[in-house]
Order: C-alpha cells, then sequence, then structure tokens
C-alpha cells in the first residue's frame, strides 16, 4: 500500500462516517 492510497482511503471513511451521522442525527445541524 502506498501512503496516497491509505490517506485517501482514511479520508474516503471518514467522510462516509460524517454523512451517516448527519443523516442519523440531521438536528445537530
Amino acid at each position: 500500500m502506498t501512503f496516497d492510497y491509505v490517506l485517501s482511503g482514511t479520508v474516503t471513511v471518514l467522510i462516509a462516517l460524517y454523512l451517516t451521522y448527519a443523516l442519523i442525527r440531521p438536528e445537530r445541524f
């Protein structure tokens, strides 16, 4: 694995988790 691949994968996971949290708890936004 290259550093760029790991970094892009981590960012993708974080964005997915953030969007999921926003959908579950819309009153926080």
